[in-house]
């Protein structure tokens, strides 16, 4: 019967407000909070976006734009194992038409593009005047 008391109470337990009482908020602005970023989703937007990229293969995507000419005077570190991977994309499914700058250029002017929006708020979110 102790049993059945204690799940009982358990069910009534509201999580998020305990969390939000543990970071130091109340629960009406974490309600607040959670409201004002529904608004800021753009769903129609990013659906657009999904639809336009299942139109394009990954190849065609990724693999055929060269949109640098030149390799540029900035070096940029990344796992081994991640190169590898990148260097056996390119060596296989590119053929070796395209180098890897421009693979790796390809795949962040399309992350900017998809996260455009997100990257702005949250950015705009954080950054604040010094006066």
């Amino acid at each position: 019967m102790d049993t059945d008391i204690k799940n009982n109470e358990d069910n009534n337990i509201d999580e998020q407000y305990l969390m939000s009482i543990m970071a130091g908020s109340t629960k009406k602005e974490t309600q607040n909070h959670e409201l004002d970023s529904e608004k800021d989703k753009p769903p129609a937007k990013q659906r657009t976006k999904n639809k336009k990229s299942t139109e394009i293969t990954y190849a065609e995507q990724f693999l055929t734009h060269h949109t640098m000419t030149k390799r540029g005077d900035k070096s940029i570190y990344i796992r081994p194992e991640y190169h590898e991977r990148l260097s056996r994309i390119i060596q296989i499914i590119a053929e070796d038409q395209i180098p890897l700058y421009a693979y790796l250029d390809n795949i962040l002017a399309y992350h900017f593009e998809t996260f455009e929006k997100e990257i702005t708020d949250d950015f705009n979110s954080k950054y604040r005047p010094i006066f």
